[in-house]
């Protein structure tokens, strides 16, 4: 009998040793959207477009290289990243929301906030424009004409920096969007922007994104850039509550590595060879 029991309990130890498996490349048993480079040591890092779009894979590989480490990756827009960077589940975040970076750290459970680079956002829309944003003064402008026309408008709705933009700009232009013409989609960036294609509505996306999707696009383009307001900065902000140890320092030695010499060259001269154009901007340009 005892020789029974035994068997048992080292059958159920193996079979349970997947899942043990599994839940060590989680945090919390929070699933990771993608593991880069190889080593004993490991961070989390949450972010968007620039997991969603490659840039991450590619600093994360080069500098697991340099620093033989894991880069977990959890797909998250920039309101969700904070909350998780907060609640101690992320070491990292690559997020673009400046009023809420600041505050995380103005509060203290945030620190080493760091430019990183950015891109822009573009206001697209079907070419006959029915709300005639291609004359519009300011961002403020376009939308203000959007919603006088009632023209279908598409919001991630999400608490993104996107979102949060979005909101930011709608503000500007004293218009609270609601009714049927205003459609929140509660997704990401991509399929948010494809849905607008396909339905044929406004949307603000991010210009690295529209590069990434703009073969695929059928009836959209831009109608509108080139305000202050669309410029599109990405921060890099370390969890600074709790005793993280090694994870901090390996987070601080990859954020610097993301604005030294060698990152910021991958960083800008991300998408060139697939998109003919770079994807985003370096550190400098951001700050300029």
């Amino acid at each position: 009998m005892r020789r029974i029991r035994s068997f048992v309990s080292v059958l159920v130890v193996f079979l349970c040793l997947p899942a043990a498996i599994s839940c060590a490349e989680e945090r919390g048993c929070l699933k990771f959207d993608a593991v880069y480079g190889r080593g004993d040591r490991s961070i989390t890092v949450a972010t968007g477009s620039p997991g969603e779009l490659g840039l991450l894979k590619s600093l994360a590989e080069s500098f697991s290289r340099e620093t033989p480490c894991r880069i977990r990756w959890i797909k998250m827009g920039s309101g969700k990243a904070l909350d998780t960077l907060k609640a101690g589940k992320a070491d990292t975040i690559l997020v673009h929301a400046p009023q809420a970076e600041k505050r995380a750290v103005e509060e203290g459970w945030a620190c080493m906030r760091t430019l990183l680079g950015g891109n822009e956002f573009y206001i697209v829309g079907p070419n006959l424009d029915p709300a005639e944003i291609r004359d519009a003064e300011s961002a403020a402008d376009a939308y203000a004409r959007i919603a006088k026309k009632r023209a279908r408008f598409f919001s991630r709705g999400d608490g993104s920096g996107t979102h949060k933009r979005e909101m930011k700009i709608w503000e500007m232009a004293g218009i609270k969007p609601e009714g049927d013409w205003y459609i929140v989609t509660h997704e990401f960036m991509g399929p948010t922007l494809k849905r607008a294609d396909k339905e044929e509505g406004y949307f603000m996306t991010d210009s690295s994104t529209l590069f990434v999707n703009r073969a695929d696009l059928k009836n959209l383009i831009i109608l509108f850039k080139g305000d202050p307001i669309l410029v599109n900065v990405y921060h890099g902000l370390l969890a600074c509550a709790g005793d993280r140890g090694s994870s901090r320092r390996l987070s601080q030695k990859f954020l610097k590595f993301i604005v030294s010499a060698k990152g910021q060259k991958i960083l800008r001269d991300y998408g060139k060879k697939e998109y003919g154009a770079p994807l985003y901007n370096d550190a400098e340009h951001a700050r300029e």
